[in-house]
């Protein structure tokens, strides 16, 4: 499955509501200004500073100057003019700098348990528009071995995946050839080489891994820990790669739902980069786990 079959990249997810309220306190304060304080935005007023100073200090503070205060103005003009400025920031930080993501299931063990708070950079591969995810200007392209989050492309049009995001591990990239057969990986006909690390000991919702085969897998310039099942290989493919998609696996090879099963990820439903771990709560708070996963 490709680009032309999945559902659209735009869901209703916490930077939209946040864009949605952005857009909501803007037009609140601004109709306040300009139709109920006329004191505050007379011609007289703006000419005694420079109007596009004001007008771009209004547009990050809902307030034409740091002094004014909107205390006689309605509640819903005052908790926009407030709220406005800090949700902003965390607009810009989640859209364009750095976003929290919750490991939800045990799909990349070894690397990431269920429980894992991380980080993903949005600006790795370069600058997207937020909530549509349109790059204006590229940095970089995702490479072999990257752990990337990304929207669900939901080929099959379920509504209980619309709008999720996954993660998972870049293995092909565009006009790769890809198999995976009796959990050996081949790219581009060569063999990809992993070492054995021994039998992985489970923990938490990652217990019933326990006796999986615990490798470390040698896959170009980024090497990684992978999990087999010991009692039957992973689903197997042989495939190439289209322009404009990834092919991407969870390391947990026989408990992930992955581009073996749904197919590739467009290009354009990548979010950003994984590489760190700030939190862990599964059932119990692990703080080994933080600073984790680079």
């Amino acid at each position: 499955m490709t680009i032309e079959n999945a559902s659209p990249f735009f869901a209703w997810d916490v930077s939209s509501f946040l864009a949605l309220f952005l857009v909501l306190s803007f037009v609140i304060v601004a109709i306040d200004q300009l139709f109920f304080d006329h004191t505050q935005t007379s011609v007289t007023d703006l000419a005694q500073k420079s109007i596009l100073r004001r007008v771009v200090y209004f547009v990050l503070f809902l307030r034409f100057n740091k002094f004014e205060k909107y205390l006689s103005r309605p509640k819903i003009v005052q908790w926009s003019a407030e709220f406005f400025p800090v949700l902003l920031l965390v607009f810009a930080l989640r859209g364009f700098v750095i976003e929290p993501f919750r490991i939800p299931s045990n799909s990349m063990m070894p690397t990431l348990l269920t429980g894992d708070f991380i980080l993903v950079s949005k600006f790795d591969y370069g600058i997207n528009i937020p909530i549509l995810n349109k790059k204006i200007i590229e940095f970089s392209k995702p490479e072999r071995g990257d752990v990337v989050v990304f929207r669900y492309p939901n080929y099959e049009k379920n509504s209980k995946y619309q709008g999720a995001d996954f993660i998972k591990r870049v293995i092909g990239i565009p006009g790769d050839k890809i198999i995976y057969h009796a959990d050996n990986l081949y790219v581009n006909s060569v063999k990809i080489n992993n070492q054995n690390i021994g039998t992985y000991q489970g923990v938490e919702s990652g217990s019933a891994m326990t006796g999986f085969k615990h490798k470390r897998e040698l896959l170009d310039d980024n090497p990684h820990n992978i999990l087999l099942d010991s009692n039957r290989y992973s689903k197997s493919v042989k495939l190439t790669v289209p322009k404009g998609h990834y092919f991407v696996m969870g390391d947990n090879r026989s408990r992930s739902s992955d581009s073996r099963f749904w197919g590739f990820v467009p290009e354009s439903y990548v979010i950003g980069k994984a590489f760190g771990i700030w939190m862990h709560w599964d059932e119990s708070l692990k703080l080994d786990r933080i600073g984790g996963f680079d």
